[in-house]
């Protein structure tokens, strides 16, 4: 068939349009893909050579100082926390309320038990946690009184391993106000409460003084006065032979007691500890600062912080190994000595203190609890 110049001329205008329109989609094909390749190498950085140095350096033995403990911060299974609140909480009986102090002691420190077997749900508790307790009576505003947190004293078993009850350590605050005694709200009522009372309970609370999972884990405990409730819970777990039972937990590590008391007889807990001594030797020891019977190498009042130092290269060299868990629990004035105790004993090590504490604490190792 023959075709006119002008008819070849207008057939091909009449392609033109597909051929743009083809050509259009392959352009924007392209174009997507090179977005999405520069969106997914986005964050991609290129990485560095690694510099291999064949040269090694000698360096003078006193002039090595020991390396820090490694950071590597272990994770704690789920643990209870605020099974009861403030405004909806468990009403629990009081079982047991006596002194846990000697003749001759300063102040007032009772042990308390409470029955939890008719919670719903269940109050359940691990080592180491709190629980609120909400005075009864109204504050000078005419309100109820706001809660107080304690430390809980009792394993998750309870005192009488049945696992229904919970237990406290609690001293009775007082101090001198305008000539006048004054006595803590809740403290005071604790104190004075009776078996078969009933007190408001909320809890438990709190994950930062938990024991670590591994049993050949080393634990040393730094406490003063009622700062030793969650110790005893620790000491309990690991060395009464029904806890280790109903527990499965066999304690291979070792643990060291740093305890403060203004006198023998504000020793708290003290025949169980003795018995903890003499039943596992290799495995627990137990150091004592009476501040108001004992003097410090200076002829000073012998406190805590005076026992560290005393203590220095071994507990630091528990301190290195990674396995080691430092828990300190008692009044918040006892901080600044403990510190200024372990700057000197890491000195000694060749470590800083200042740099190896916010270590420790990152990798969980350090806890704290103080009032």
């Amino acid at each position: 068939m023959v075709y006119s110049e002008a008819k070849v001329i207008a057939g091909g205008l009449a392609h033109i349009p597909i051929v743009i329109g083809v050509f259009y989609f392959i352009m924007t094909f392209f174009n997507k893909r090179a977005l999405k390749f520069a969106e997914a190498n986005k964050s991609k950085k290129p990485e560095a050579k690694k510099v291999v140095d064949t040269k090694t350096e000698s360096k003078p033995i006193d002039a090595v100082k020991t390396e820090a403990p490694k950071v590597v911060k272990k994770k704690h299974a789920d643990v209870p926390v605020n099974i009861y609140r403030p405004k909806t909480p468990f009403i629990g009986t009081v079982t047991g309320n006596y002194s846990l102090l000697k003749e001759g002691a300063i102040g007032r420190v009772n042990h308390i038990t409470f029955d939890l077997k008719d919670s719903d749900p269940f109050l359940n508790y691990v080592e180491g946690q709190s629980i609120g307790i909400m005075p009864a009576g109204e504050d000078a505003n005419g309100k109820p009184h706001k809660l107080r947190l304690y430390s809980i004293a009792s394993t998750r078993h309870g005192d009488d391993f049945n696992g229904n009850t919970v237990s406290l350590c609690v001293r009775q605050l007082q101090y001198e106000k305008d000539g006048e005694t004054i006595n803590g709200v809740c403290s005071t009522y604790l104190c004075d409460i009776k078996p078969g009372d009933k007190v408001k309970i909320t809890g438990p609370v709190g994950k930062e003084m938990l024991l670590p999972e591994e049993e050949d884990a080393n634990i040393v405990m730094l406490a003063t006065g009622t700062g030793i409730a969650p110790m005893r819970a620790y000491l309990r777990r690991m060395f009464e032979a029904t806890e280790k039972e109903k527990n499965n937990w066999n304690f291979k590590g070792k643990a060291w007691l740093f305890m403060g008391a203004p006198k023998s007889a504000n020793l708290l807990y003290e025949e169980d500890l003795q018995k903890y001594l003499e039943n596992y030797p290799e495995n627990f020891k137990y150091t004592k600062a009476i501040s108001r019977e004992q003097q410090n190498a200076k002829g000073g009042r012998m406190y805590i912080q005076d026992r560290v130092l005393e203590s220095a290269n071994e507990l630091f060299n528990m301190i290195e190994d990674e396995k080691t868990h430092i828990y300190l629990c008692g009044l918040k004035g006892m901080e600044p000595g403990i510190d200024e105790a372990m700057t000197k004993a890491a000195q000694e090590k060749g470590l800083n203190w200042s740099e190896l504490r916010p270590q420790l604490k990152k990798a969980g190792r350090w806890h704290v609890e103080t009032y």
